[in-house]
């Protein structure tokens, strides 16, 4: 096909608020007119308030399927008619898949981090990890760690909502996976250390070091990296935080949130479409480092 809508395009898009920076509607738009099909891919600014009705539309509509940002990925898991086992555990959706009128939710976000660490050669299946945060990339994580296999994930939270929220997920996960779940204050110094020492990953799942705060960092102790320890941080704005640059002045081997965010949106793309996305030709045009 050409690069025209047709009377036959397939609507897919993005439903969150804001969404006008959004780098997926190029991502997934390339995608298509690179394997040649006829599908759309826009973006939705719609919030909580809104998500209900524009749901029903898309399903009333015939979209094949969406993605869902901030605020409204918790709010979906009502809205979906299933779950899948990651969302439901979690109570968020990335994305939505439409079978004919029946919508079923799912989370890739998770998926997409572990590719990522497994582009980068880093085993950690059957091995123990530490994340840092327990909110939405955090949480995300754990649940597809725990589910994909890590035998052990040790979660450090300040005492938030998030760190409440974070006992349930964990009683789900312990309840379906073999993988031991231990979630820590993040004021306890002596457990942060332990835990690290005893882990083959360190990943950041907040956003501390984010721009435009880039002079922050989520460890102010540089001695808890060492040599053999990777390193994840999923933000990729700034693509080197304070955090990688701490890590890589150690020796570590360490990765930014860049391919998390691709791969997150190939796995949306295949459950639509059921063809991998060509990511070594998306990776070129909008993720070069």
């Amino acid at each position: 096909m050409g690069y025209e809508i047709t009377g036959h395009t397939v609507l897919t898009g993005l439903l969150g608020s804001p969404v006008a920076h959004s780098i997926s509607p190029m991502m997934h738009n390339e995608a298509f007119r690179q394997l040649g099909l006829d599908y759309a891919y826009l973006a939705f600014d719609v919030g909580t308030d809104r998500l209900e009705i524009a749901v029903e539309g898309l399903r009333a509509m015939g979209a094949r399927g969406f993605n869902l940002t901030m605020p409204d990925k918790n709010l979906m898991c009502a809205l979906a008619d299933k779950l899948s086992p990651a969302s439901e555990i979690g109570g968020a959706v990335n994305t939505v898949v439409n079978d004919n009128g029946v919508l079923t939710g799912h989370t890739t976000d998770g998926i997409g981090f572990m590719r990522s660490v497994a582009e980068e050669g880093w085993d950690i299946i059957g091995k123990k990890i530490t994340l840092l945060g327990a909110g939405g990339a955090a949480a995300a994580i754990m649940i597809q760690a725990a589910l994909d296999g890590v035998a052990e994930i040790s979660i450090f939270n300040i005492r938030d909502d998030f760190f409440i929220r974070a006992k349930g997920i964990l009683e789900k996960l312990r309840a379906q996976t073999s993988c031991t779940l231990n979630l820590y204050d993040f004021s306890d110094p002596e457990a942060l250390r332990k835990e690290i020492a005893e882990s083959v990953l360190l990943v950041n799942g907040t956003a501390i070091g984010m721009a435009p705060n880039v002079d922050r960092c989520i460890i102010t102790d540089d001695s808890l990296f060492r040599k053999d320890l990777y390193v994840f941080d999923v933000i990729y704005n700034p693509e080197e935080t304070l955090f990688l640059k701490k890590a890589r002045a150690a020796g570590c081997a360490a990765a930014n949130g860049l391919n998390m965010l691709l791969y997150q949106g190939a796995a949306s793309f295949e459950l639509w479409t059921g063809r991998e996305m060509p990511v070594d030709i998306i990776k070129g045009k909008y993720f070069k480092r």
